[in-house]
Order: structure tokens, then sequence, then C-alpha cells
């Protein structure tokens, strides 16, 4: 004799956000509830259902992506570029960089090189840059040169090549402040093996206090210098900022306010 069949236990909408979480469906199972209501409320049918799994999943996708893109590109706090005073360099060249904000020179692997002495707002340009990259969907690394090459520097051979890949791989790969310090002939062969690895692939931007011609008192005896300009200037961009420091101009600014205030003055009793 057969015993009788155990009734099947109904799924519940647990068990349902679960199997879609399992799934990787976390906006449609976080918000299974409401969804279900609305999907009976407004009559949708299957494909309207499903398409609206589709276009939150989607949105979240994005969302997800480029959090993940901002984060790996470390580009840190920065003021938008329509802070920034064209009018105080006494020369810029307003149109070359307003052009590189269109992301042009990615798409033909060029390279974009700022040059100019302190405080003129290079790094600012070169994140609103990095910054219009990411929002476009683009993979960007944002590193002083400092930070690049004590990276790369006292890994093991294969550690090494790991990292290289890793530097070589993004759309754009931005160097700011190469000049700032000086470093020895083996950082120059750690930097022209970046270069290298991205050339006619993969653009760089970056920002150098120091004219190339003095590049030799950025890396002292290394062998591999004119080589590396020659690749990181073949298919590039040069653009030079002339004038002085636009920081020295703000603490100037903020020193004479303070000499303006009255000795009684709250603000003045604080400081």
């Amino acid at each position: 004799m057969n015993s009788p069949k155990t009734p099947k236990t109904p799924r519940t909408n647990d068990d349902l956000a679960a199997q879609l979480k399992h799934l990787d469906l976390l906006v449609t199972a976080q918000g299974l509830d409401d969804l279900l209501a609305r999907a009976s409320t407004q009559r949708w049918s299957p494909r309207q259902l499903l398409e609206e799994v589709a276009r939150s999943e989607a949105a979240d996708l994005a969302r997800r992506s480029l959090e993940r893109r901002l984060a790996q590109a470390r580009l840190g706090r920065f003021k938008p570029l329509a802070d920034f005073d064209w009018h105080w360099p006494q020369k810029i060249d307003r149109p070359l960089i307003e052009r590189a904000l269109t992301l042009d020179f990615l798409a033909q692997g060029r390279n974009l090189i700022l040059c100019g002495s302190n405080g003129l707002g290079k790094t600012l340009i070169a994140k609103n840059i990095a910054h219009a990259a990411v929002l476009a969907g683009h993979s960007v690394l944002f590193r002083t040169a400092a930070d690049l090459l004590a990276d790369l520097d006292g890994d093991s051979p294969g550690l090494r090549r790991r990292k290289f890949r890793f530097y070589a791989r993004p759309t754009l790969l931005a160097i700011d402040e190469c000049g700032y310090l000086s470093y020895d002939a083996h950082a120059a062969d750690l930097l022209f093996e970046v270069i290298n690895l991205r050339y006619e692939r993969n653009s760089i931007l970056l920002t150098t206090n120091k004219a190339f011609k003095d590049w030799n008192t950025v890396f002292p005896n290394a062998t591999c210098i004119a080589a590396l300009l020659d690749r990181l200037t073949h298919h590039a961009d040069i653009t030079l900022i002339e004038g002085t420091s636009y920081r020295v101009r703000e603490s100037e600014l903020e020193a004479a306010a303070r000499k303006k205030k009255p000795v009684g003055s709250p603000h003045a009793r604080r400081s």
C-alpha cells in the first residue's frame, strides 16, 4: 500500500529572495516584496516584470562598477575644474585641456603631459581628466611617481612582473608629480618598463615640474632616459603651464584678510 504523499510546503518570499541573492540579483532580492506588490497593483505582464528586474539590476551593476573603478583609481579629494582660475596662469593651452576632457586621446592611445612649476593646477587638471575617464566607464589608476616606483621596488621578479601587468592594464594611467624627487637608475628602469608596456596600447597622463632636458637630474646616471622620453612623447600632447604658484597667491590673500580683521573681533580672538 502506497503511503500518502506529503504535501509540498509552499515557497515563501524569503525562499525566493535567498535564491535571487544566490544568483547575485541583489536589488531584486532586497526589494522583492515591494516589486511583487507593484507588479500586482499595476497588473504587470510577465514581460513587464522581467523588464523591471533587468532595468534595476543593470542600474545597480553600473553603480557598483563605478564605485569599484573609483576606488581602484584612488583619486582622493579634488576640486572640480569649474573652480579653476584659467586667467591665473600666464600661459596655458585651455583648448587642449578641454579637448582632453572629452577623452579623445584615450581612443587613440595617446599620452598627455602637463608641464609646469608647482602650484599651477596640474594635479587638479589631471584628476578631473582621470575622473571623467572613470565616469565614462574606463579603468583608471592615479598614482604619484613616488608611490608607483615604491610599489615596484624591492619585489621578487615574479611579483614585479605581475605588478607591471597591473600598471599596463588600465585604459589610463595617471602619474603625478614626476620630477619632484630624485631617483636612482634602477627607478628609471622601472618607469621605463611601465611606459614601454603601455606604449602604443594605453594612455599615460603625466604631470611634471621639470623640462625634459632636466630629467637627468631626476634620474641621474640612468642610461634609459633617452629611450624612456622617446616612448613617452612619441604619441603625446604636451602642454606647458607657466606662471606663479596659485597656492602662494591664496596664502597671500589669506594673510592680507587676517591683517584687515579688527583686533577685538571674534575671529581675531580665536586666532
